[in-house]
């Protein structure tokens, strides 16, 4: 995972410091959409809500603020969360 250990973290503000990921923490890395290359915090997910997936607010989508993009785990490599679209 520590080729998960780069890059900047969803919900991150933009004037952060040190928006990379925090050790101790567990990660899932964003591939295609809005939130491509973006990491997720999942630290104290359940195992039931790993494989669901998320709907991430987005400003960046296809339904501007207040929009969600839908992620999920990708098959092969339950570490990366591919993206499903776009909701309002």
């Amino acid at each position: 995972m520590d080729e998960l250990m780069r890059g900047r973290v969803y919900g991150a503000d933009h004037d952060d410091p040190d928006p990379g990921p925090q050790p101790g923490h567990t990660y899932r890395e964003l591939v295609g959409g809005p939130l491509d290359g973006l990491l997720l915090d999942v630290t104290g997910w359940s195992a039931a809500d790993l494989e669901e997936g998320a709907a991430l607010l987005t400003e960046l989508g296809a339904y501007g603020p207040g929009g969600c993009a839908l992620y999920g785990p990708r098959p092969a490599d339950p570490r990366r969360w591919d993206w499903h679209g776009d909701i309002p």
